[in-house]
C-alpha cells in the first residue's frame, strides 16, 4: 500500500478534524468535548473502546497476524491562553486555546486508525490507540500508563508537532529528548521584628536571598558540566511592611535534568543547601520536592522502528538532528514503564507565518506536518509488528 498517498485521501478529514478540536479547546481533565468527537469517529469505523480515566479513550485493533502489542497515544489537552492567532478556526473557548499541537495529535491519530482499520487484517499483532488527557498539567500518563488495558503493551510511540522544525522534517532521536520536570517549594521561617531594629530579628528575607544565591552553586559545583540541569527560582513573596522584618518567605521553582542519577543526586542536594543555608540565617527552611515527570529517553530498538517508517515515508535526509530541549513532557512515564519512542514533526513554514513558539497567543501550525505525522503512524503500525 502507499500509506502517503492513502492519507493525502483523507485530508480533508483530517484537516477539519483538526480545525475542529482548535475551535473547541478544553482544559486538562475538561476534554469531554473532544472525547466524544473521538468516540463518535471510533464508532463509525467500529472500532472497539472504553473511554478510561474520565476523558481518555483507548481503542484497539486486532491484526490477522500474530505480533507484539504496540501502542500510539495522543495527548487531548488545551491551554489557559487567549488566542490571537486570526486563523477563521480560532479558538471560541474565551481564554482556551490550543497552543501546543494537541489539537493535531488528536487528529492524527484518528485519521491513522480510520486508515490501520481498513487494513486491519493485514496487521501483525494489536495496535492500541491512545488518546491521553492532561498532558499540560503533567498528570494524564501518570495513570493512563498504570492502567490493567495497557499492561501488555510492549512499544509504545508518541508524536508532537514541532515549531522549531521546518515541515517536511522530523527528529527521531535515541536517548533523553526532553528533560524531567520537578518543582520545589520553599518556606523560609525567621523572626520578625521593627525594620529600625535588625538585631532583634531573623531576618527571613535576607535568609531567602541567601537561599537563592546558594542554589545557584548545585548545578555549577555539585552536577557534572557535562551533564545539563537546570535549577530556577520562579517565585519569592514575604513581607507585609516597609518597616517590618518578615518572619516568612515562601519560594517555588523548578528543576529539570536528563540523568536519572543527576536528578536523584539534585534532589538530595538542594535540600540540604537551603536548610543548612537558612539555619546560616538564623532561620530554618521547610523544603518539598515534587517530582512530576521523568525524563523522555527514547529506546534504542523503538527509535530504529521509527526511524525506518521515516524512511520508508520520506528518505533518510528527512530526519535531522533537534537538540534535546529542558522542556518536559509527560509520554515519559509510558517511556519509563514500556519501551518506546518520541519524535518530532515538522510543522514551521515562516513563508505563510507559521513560526510563533509553542505556547503562544499567535501559535499555529503549517497543516502539510498533519498529512507527514499521520503517515508516519499508519507506517508504525504496520511496521512495528513485523
Amino acid at each position: 500500500m502507499n500509506v502517503l498517498e492513502e492519507v493525502r485521501q483523507h485530508q480533508e478529514h483530517l484537516i477539519g478534524l483538526r480545525r475542529n478540536f482548535h475551535r473547541h479547546p478544553e482544559l486538562s481533565w475538561n476534554e469531554n468535548r473532544t472525547q466524544r468527537v473521538i468516540c463518535r469517529e471510533l464508532d463509525e469505523l467500529e472500532i472497539p473502546y472504553e473511554t478510561v480515566c474520565n476523558t481518555g479513550v483507548i481503542a484497539v485493533l486486532q491484526g490477522s497476524n500474530r505480533g507484539p502489542v504496540i501502542g500510539l497515544r495522543a495527548d487531548m489537552d488545551a491551554l489557559p491562553i487567549t488566542e490571537k492567532s486570526g486563523a477563521e478556526y480560532a479558538s471560541q473557548t474565551p481564554g482556551v486555546m490550543h497552543a501546543c499541537g494537541h489539537d493535531c495529535h488528536v487528529a492524527m491519530l484518528l485519521v491513522a486508525a480510520r486508515i490501520l482499520k481498513a487494513h486491519e487484517s493485514e496487521l501483525h499483532g494489536t495496535v492500541k490507540l491512545i488518546f491521553q488527557p492532561a498532558e499540560e498539567v503533567i498528570e494524564g500518563a501518570r495513570f493512563m500508563c498504570a492502567l490493567p488495558q495497557l499492561a501488555d503493551v510492549q512499544r509504545i510511540f508518541g508524536i508532537h508537532v514541532w515549531i522549531d522544525l521546518s515541515v517536511g522534517t522530523f527528529s527521531v532521536e535515541p536517548g533523553p529528548r526532553m528533560a524531567s520536570a520537578d518543582n520545589i517549594y520553599l518556606t523560609v521561617r525567621g523572626k520578625s521584628a521593627h525594620g529600625a531594629q535588625p538585631h532583634q530579628s531573623a531576618d527571613a528575607i535576607v535568609a531567602a536571598c541567601g537561599v537563592v544565591s546558594a542554589l545557584q552553586t548545585v548545578v555549577s559545583r555539585n552536577v557534572n558540566p557535562l551533564e545539563p540541569a537546570v535549577v530556577t527560582i520562579g517565585t519569592i513573596a514575604g513581607g507585609t511592611s516597609s518597616n517590618i522584618i518578615a518572619n516568612e518567605v515562601k519560594l517555588s521553582g523548578t528543576v529539570r535534568s536528563f540523568c536519572p542519577d543527576v536528578r536523584d543526586a539534585m534532589e538530595n542536594r538542594l535540600k540540604e543547601v537551603c536548610c543548612t543555608t537558612a539555619q546560616a540565617y538564623g532561620t530554618t527552611c521547610d523544603f518539598e520536592y515534587r517530582r512530576c515527570t521523568p525524563a523522555t529517553i527514547n529506546e534504542a530498538a523503538s527509535t530504529e522502528i521509527a526511524q525506518k517508517a521515516v524512511a520508508q515515508l520520506f528518505g533518510k535526509e528527512a530526519m535531522v538532528h533537534l537538540e534535546k530541549t529542558t522542556g518536559g513532557e509527560d509520554f515519559a512515564w509510558f517511556l519509563e514503564r514500556i519501551p518506546g519512542c518520541y519524535l518530532f514533526v515538522g510543522a514551521r513554514n515562516e513563508e505563510n507565518g507559521r513560526c510563533w513558539p509553542h505556547h503562544h497567543e499567535c501559535f499555529d501550525i503549517d497543516e502539510k506536518a498533519l498529512v507527514n505525522g499521520t503517515a508516519v503512524l499508519v507506517q508504525i503500525g504496520l511496521s512495528a509488528g513485523v
